[in-house]
């Protein structure tokens, strides 16, 4: 009992389980329920996949800012090919390869200049941004999603959930059991707990990174597929200020900014506790500050937590 209290991700689970009752408490009537629980995941699949993507950067010892960007970029790109007559999967895949090419850009670019990634992955968010604004000509961009819209519409069947929610767990596992049992995953937690230990080890932290921004990028057009699959149009204007959210369901889960330690389940963990708050927030009628300050205020308390637990090890 003791081992497994010391892990990172069962505080934030303990802060769902109990804030989720709260919920259920005081608003029984609206708040219990499934089609009310299948809402809050459809809702939370854009951030879990981005953040696990995210995970992996802050394992390594990085962060990443483009997120947001990343996924308008997706959303657009996959429009204009829709709307340019080719099929929903070709159209899937060329949204995935431009996210994908950007984050292998920016991690060639942190590791060839040198240059921390918080200002490479800063110059991209605009960048990105600004490539989704120019391809979609400043508007956004309408077209048939030719079945893309059932990845997030509600279902009825024997699946419950809709497949949006069993991609981003399916995702979610294959990530983690990669960061736990392959080579690639104990080379991302050597370089966030010592990069330059885990250069003399024989790691080729070069190579680490941009697979790790590589990988992070591709999650984040997976995440951008999602979003285009609930709004059904390419909007360049769209996900603003995403990369907080998924850097904040990171850190909540048990992620370390300086490192070396976070894990997938807290990170889905982080992300579905933000949701609850907003979704427990407005069926009390709560108003959308309050909502803010809350979360603003259990991501202080997450890296204040992280501290004092790095601070006793």
């Amino acid at each position: 009992m003791k081992e497994l209290l010391r892990r990172p991700w069962v505080g934030p689970l303990v802060a769902l389980v109990v804030v989720y009752a709260l919920f259920c408490a005081l608003s029984p009537d609206t708040f219990i329920g499934t089609s009310n629980l299948t809402t809050m995941l459809r809702q939370t699949v854009v951030v879990a996949i981005a953040s696990v993507g995210m995970t992996v950067v802050m394992i390594h010892g990085g962060i990443d800012l483009s997120v947001g960007s990343g996924v308008a970029l997706t959303t657009v790109v996959v429009a204009s090919c829709l709307r340019a007559g080719l099929g929903p999967v070709s159209s899937s895949a060329a949204g995935i390869a431009a996210s994908t090419a950007a984050g292998m850009v920016m991690g060639l670019f942190i590791t060839r200049l040198r240059v921390t990634p918080f200002i490479i992955t800063l110059g991209g968010m605009s960048i990105l941004r600004g490539l989704a604004k120019g391809i979609a000509d400043e508007q956004k961009i309408d077209a048939d999603p030719k079945g893309l819209d059932a990845l997030m519409a509600p279902t009825t069947s024997w699946t419950v959930f809709p497949p949006g929610v069993w991609i981003a767990l399916l995702l979610a596992l294959v990530v983690g059991l990669a960061l736990v049992y392959t080579r690639f995953g104990k080379h991302v937690f050597a370089v966030g707990s010592n990069e330059q230990t885990a250069r003399l080890c024989g790691v080729q932290v070069s190579r680490v990174r941009v697979l790790v921004y590589t990988l992070a990028a591709m999650l984040t057009g997976v995440a951008g597929i999602m979003e285009l699959s609930t709004l059904t149009v390419g909007d360049p204007t769209d996900s603003f200020g995403l990369e907080l959210e998924v850097i904040a369901a990171v850190v909540i889960g048990g992620g370390s900014l300086a490192g070396g330690e976070g894990s997938i389940r807290g990170s889905l963990i982080g992300a579905l506790l933000m949701t609850v708050i907003k979704t427990g927030g407005t069926h009390l009628g709560l108003p959308n500050w309050v909502q803010e300050i809350v979360t603003g205020g259990i991501i202080v308390a997450a890296v204040a937590f992280d501290r004092l637990r790095r601070g006793r090890a």
